[in-house]
């Protein structure tokens, strides 16, 4: 092993640089906790769903639900101070809108980035690893990899993991992963947009916003290329986003929901998945649906809309990807030169970066707190953010609870390092 930290033992380390670590950052330094920190994150800057970019494209969730606003609206790192910082305000307050695009989003999280630091870019978490003897552990070390394959490694009492989710490819993928025509929906304005070539044939697989956004900006694309948006029901569902429904993801809920037995609320995150899962936005809905209507007025088929349509399979045709479909009259294919699945992200704990310190969980499951439940005789807590949807509710994985989480987060931090000095006094 090359460079390492070790030297420097960080009371809390926090793996990946996103909205949540952010987020638990300003926290940090707006409640003055005195503790050496330091995040690690693969990119080499700051990026925050590079692939979805689109022009056009905005935020589903008002700017108040920022980084720090709902915690402390005083906050020098609020949406508002930056439109304040980058001259932007009154031109902002003219747009007569809660909802900025995500393109503004994601340059106020980058401008929030670079001003607090402590963040080491193209560091690549490849490993945890226990510190101590035995069964009792003080301390773990984590093991980082970098774009030239040099080895890092940095020494932490205290953990926070917020990797973010892995994309999802289904089953029928399983055979054309590495094939660079089969594509998931974070790599659409990285790895399509800069390559369409004119009149392709694109097919669209997914039901829910990313899959929608895709298709609208395809059809608007001066290639032309062909576009078949599939999904499994009979058509796009409007997400549900009136007042009293988005109650839901009030940080105060938290509380209810984690309360509830687990039946309750698996139950309640059913009820309300309208919310967030496989749904669209009423206006893109009316946007897309105008297009088809226009364009069947024209006589054109270049845009379709797949309904009531299960890929069955996914096979290579030579000069193009063959899709096989299920559907109620039957079976069908097509060929298409690109697939672009938005089928949603896999969030799943014990396939993170966790499985070197696996033995000392209790489970993979989180506290109220946000804690995993290790063993008697591992002394360094871990806090996971982004992988708590089962036990706290459906916002965990959105930005609407940044701002309270981290603020709990700190706050049981300060009293683990208070009873430690306590101890250490005795």
């Amino acid at each position: 092993m090359t460079a390492t930290d070790q030297e420097k033992t960080y009371d809390l380390i926090g793996v990946g640089f996103g909205p949540s670590n952010l987020a638990l950052t300003i926290a940090i330094e707006e409640t003055e906790l005195p503790i050496r920190v330091k995040f690690l994150e693969a990119r080499p800057g700051f990026a925050w769903h590079p692939g979805m970019m689109i022009p056009g494209a905005d935020m589903q969730i008002s700017f108040l639900k920022d980084l720090v606003s709902q915690r402390n609206p005083q906050s020098r790192y609020t949406f508002v101070n930056y439109l304040h910082e980058k001259g932007r305000m009154n031109a902002f307050i003219n747009r007569k809108t809660f909802f900025p695009s995500r393109v503004e989003f994601n340059d106020y999280l980058g401008w929030v980035a670079e001003q607090l630091g402590h963040c080491d870019y193209d560091r690549r978490v490849v490993g945890i690893e226990p510190v101590g003897q035995g069964n009792t552990v003080g301390a773990v070390d984590v093991l980082t990899q970098d774009a030239a394959g040099g080895t890092h490694s940095y020494r932490a009492r205290n953990l926070v993991i917020a990797p973010g989710g892995t994309a999802r490819l289904p089953p029928v993928c399983d055979s054309l992963k590495a094939d660079p025509r089969v594509l998931h929906s974070n790599d659409y304005m990285r790895k399509v947009v800069p390559h369409l070539r004119p009149g392709e044939r694109i097919a669209v697989v997914g039901a829910g916003q990313s899959a929608a956004e895709i298709f609208n900006d395809l059809a608007e694309r001066p290639e032309a290329p062909h576009v078949d948006l599939i999904l499994r029901g009979h058509a796009m569902k409007p997400s549900d986003d009136s007042p009293f429904v988005n109650e839901i993801f009030a940080p105060e809920q938290t509380d209810a929901f984690h309360a509830m037995p687990e039946g309750a609320r698996a139950a309640l995150r059913a009820e309300l998945s309208a919310t967030n899962y496989a749904v669209v936005d009423e206006d893109l809905i009316l946007d897309i649906y105008t297009k088809l209507y226009e364009q069947s007025v024209l006589g054109e088929g270049r845009l379709a809309l797949r309904s009531q349509t299960r890929i069955a399979g996914l096979s290579d045709s030579g000069a193009r990807l063959r899709l096989h479909f299920e559907h109620r009259h039957g079976m069908s294919e097509a060929e298409y030169d690109r697939v672009i699945f938005a089928t949603g992200y896999l969030r799943q704990l014990d396939e993170t970066v966790l499985h070197g310190i696996a033995g000392f969980c209790e489970d993979f499951r989180t506290g109220r707190d946000y804690r995993l439940s290790m063993k008697d005789g591992f002394s360094p807590a871990v806090f996971v953010q982004g992988y708590s949807e089962v036990s706290h509710g459906l916002s965990d994985t959105l930005l609407s609870v940044l701002a309270q989480r981290s603020a709990e987060i700190v706050e049981t931090l300060s009293d683990l390092f208070d009873d430690r000095q306590a101890v250490a006094a005795e």
